[in-house]
């Protein structure tokens, strides 16, 4: 192919000026889109075999023109390669980068491909691929920090913390079922994600660039051949659609808010204040000025990364707001905020890591959770099955409260006489009902701290964890 023929565009025919060379360098997709290639390989190997079936390309051509794709694809797969194709002179996208190849390869054959198609419809359908196998690799992370919640858990046994509401001591509870909830989290971004990778596993190829295609393709085989659910039900929509990129990126909004309030916590509990955390050196650095530091760099990241991820999805959002039907070349500028949160499995990877090496000072957590009169909603629950108003019992015990912190004791020190001057109610059976142990367990309820809710709640854990994990496997696959 001549050096003439290689640099007319693909829809340079009514044209007869050259493009600014400025413009031409600035509208170029190619510096980015890049990434691409193996979405776009997979998507023009599913359309050679609907041309096929349709009879518009033999079983021969299909064959050559499969194998030359297969081929590119692999020419390229290594980080030379991949820079290649992004510093490539020639390319005004992905999809022009490889029939450029293509053709290099098998001549005009390569040119047929593009028969009843559109640029539309493939970079609908590279991105589409694209998200679909970063929501996997989401997916798998995710369960891999959750893994790694749950072996803390499980290793903490019954070992106590104080919980907060407002920053202030609130109630013991678990270490184990403080744990579970950022697992909790960690599922419910899971399943947000596997709903989006629902909604956009359609196959937009055979939309044309509007219309839909001007061949009687079996939309179908592509669709089937892609692991896709089947084909998009409308042909605007499907070249015009970038939902799915949205509802990605705010999916990953809720995974950066969660990574970042369980950061916020480590941050704070890793100070000599609280001193519950003792942070992992592989994940730390020291200061360049003061000999004794050790800074918690990681969590501070993490903290810091939800405002790229956040940024990402309100570019989009602003991008597509007013569009009219249906593509338009504003909808390229929503492949750079996707693309920007590759970031996001790796960090998901390291916090694993992390958290599988945090040590947690157990004594420490143990003795911050048993001052303070922690177990207040204990003893009021005491009154309450003596049959005193909860309201009234709230404000027995406030008093009793505020006597015992005069005193310098804990509710559980007091004596029988000294309790009964906020009401008669109390007897012996009152230091039972407020020791630790005691006040786990009257939060047996389900979702509850109390012991046996609590391991019941690390072994459903596990199960769904399990499961996740296995669909995980099937999106990056798909």
């Amino acid at each position: 192919m001549s050096n003439e023929q290689q640099s007319v565009k693909m829809w340079s025919g009514r044209f007869r000026e050259p493009l600014d060379s400025e413009f031409e360098a600035w509208q170029r997709s190619i510096v980015f889109d890049w990434r691409l290639l193996p979405q776009e390989i997979a998507a023009s190997k599913a359309h050679a075999s609907a041309l096929c079936a349709a009879q518009i390309l033999t079983e021969n051509e299909t064959a050559e023109l499969r194998a030359a794709l297969d081929a590119i694809a692999a020419e390229f797969a290594s980080e030379a390669g991949k820079a290649l194709v992004r510093d490539d002179p020639t390319a005004e996208d992905i999809h022009h980068f490889v029939e450029l190849k293509l053709v290099e390869r098998i001549g005009s054959l390569g040119l047929k491909l593009h028969t009843g198609r559109s640029r539309n419809e493939q970079i609908a359908a590279a991105l589409r691929l694209y998200v679909r196998t970063q929501i996997g690799l989401v997916i798998e992370a995710l369960a891999a920090w959750a893994s790694a919640l749950v072996e803390k858990a499980e290793a903490a046994g019954d070992a106590v913390m104080p919980s907060y509401t407002h920053l202030q001591r609130a109630e013991p509870v678990l270490v184990a079922h403080w744990l579970l909830a950022y697992v909790e989290m960690a599922l419910r971004d899971a399943s947000r994600l596997r709903g989006c990778a629902a909604r956009l596993n359609y196959c937009p190829l055979g939309s044309g660039a509007v219309a839909g295609a001007t061949l009687a393709l079996d939309r179908a085989i592509a669709a089937r051949e892609l692991g896709f659910a089947g084909p998009t039900g409308n042909s605007i929509d499907a070249t015009s659609d970038r939902d799915f990129i949205l509802e990605y990126l705010h999916a990953l909004t809720f995974v950066g808010l969660h990574l970042s309030r369980f950061a916020e916590e480590i941050t704070l509990f890793a100070t000599p204040e609280f001193g519950f955390v003792t942070l992992p050196e592989a994940f730390s650095t020291g200061s360049s000025a003061m000999p004794q530091k050790k800074n918690p760099d990681l969590t501070e990241l993490v903290r810091a990364k939800v405002g790229r991820i956040h940024g990402a999805a309100q570019a989009v959002a602003m991008l597509l707001k007013g569009l009219p039907l249906a593509y338009n070349k504003d909808m390229q500028e929503t492949q750079e905020p996707a693309f920007a949160v590759e970031f996001v499995p790796q960090m998901l990877r390291l916090v694993a890591r992390f958290t599988a090496a945090l040590q947690f000072n157990l004594q420490r957590m143990g003795d911050a959770a048993q001052t303070g009169c922690l177990n207040a909603m204990a003893a009021a629950t005491y009154l309450v099955h003596k049959g005193v108003p909860f309201r009234t019992a709230h404000e027995k015990i406030g008093h009793a409260v505020r006597f015992a912190i005069e005193k310098g004791v804990e509710l559980g020190e007091l004596t029988v006489d000294e309790l009964r001057q906020f009401g008669p109610e109390f007897g012996e059976d009152f230091f039972a009902a407020v020791t630790l142990e005691a006040t786990l367990d009257c939060h047996d309820v389900i979702g509850g701290t109390a012991r046996e809710r609590v391991r019941s709640a690390l072994a459903a854990a596990s199960v769904r964890i399990a499961q996740i994990t296995q669909e995980a496997v099937r999106h990056a696959g798909a």
